[in-house]
């Protein structure tokens, strides 16, 4: 995911129109991050370490002949540390960008994992947030939830829509729940570079920024983050893990 810096901005943003050769090498480096995504199914459980499962992640993808691309990253602000892990574990109140520490995971939790790859030259990038052993009924509706409203928004992202109708379907049905949003950080566009325009927006952005048509061959992540509180946020001194308030 990435940051929404749009306020007050009206500007269109060069967007990378793929071709179908191209789509068809993107399709295959989002298999192997759904490849690592069922490594972890089966490894995340009561006890296990985050390190670990960051250590298991990277296996494959060495293995696979790719490149982990969050290990030693740093994004924007450039002055903060390089990420240190290959994935991002953000556990139950951290929204994103969590380490892969030395935690060990509890029955009951939830765990969002976000993994970026890059894979014969095409980037791959997706989260997934896990139930560790059973869980509350909050938890599982809020996973439901958030699940149902990533599909609404990619059931607006139609050639012809704007970005826009993404963030409206997804804040939507969000709202019809009682739960909120992350505005603060929204999807992407994703090719030969993990972060390509458009930006993604996971609310209705209410006019913010250059209103952008869908059209095809338009690449791009809807990875929305979903708050049973208020969608206020803030980052740690770390300088990378999302905490809600």
């Amino acid at each position: 995911m990435l940051m929404r810096k749009l306020r007050g901005r009206r500007v269109r943003p060069k967007i990378k129109i793929k071709s179908s050769k191209d789509i068809a090498k993107l399709a295959e480096s989002g298999q192997l991050v759904a490849d690592c995504f069922a490594l972890l199914h089966d490894s995340i459980q009561p006890g296990v370490r985050l390190r670990e499962l960051d250590r298991r992640v990277e296996a494959l993808i060495l293995e696979r002949g790719a490149k982990p691309l969050y290990k030693g990253y740093r994004g924007n602000p450039p002055e903060r540390p390089p990420f240190p892990g290959v994935i991002c574990a953000a556990v139950n109140n951290e929204i994103c960008h969590g380490f892969p520490d030395n935690r060990r995971l509890r029955k009951g939790d939830i765990v969002g994992i976000d993994i970026g790859l890059l894979y014969n030259g095409w980037c791959g990038d997706a989260c997934v947030t896990f139930p560790v052993g059973e869980i509350s009924p909050k938890a599982q509706r809020l996973l439901r939830v958030t699940k149902e409203a990533m599909y609404a928004g990619i059931a607006a992202a139609q050639p012809g829509n704007y970005m826009a109708d993404v963030g409206k379907a997804i804040e939507q049905h969000a709202n019809k729940f009682g739960y909120s949003v992350v505005e603060m950080w929204g999807g992407h566009g994703i090719g030969r570079d993990l972060h390509e325009a458009p930006s993604v927006p996971h609310t209705d952005p209410r006019g913010e920024g250059a209103p952008i048509r869908i059209r095809p061959g338009m690449v791009f992540t809807v990875e929305p983050m979903v708050n049973i509180g208020g969608q206020e946020c803030h980052t740690i001194q770390d300088g990378w893990t999302v905490l809600t308030n």
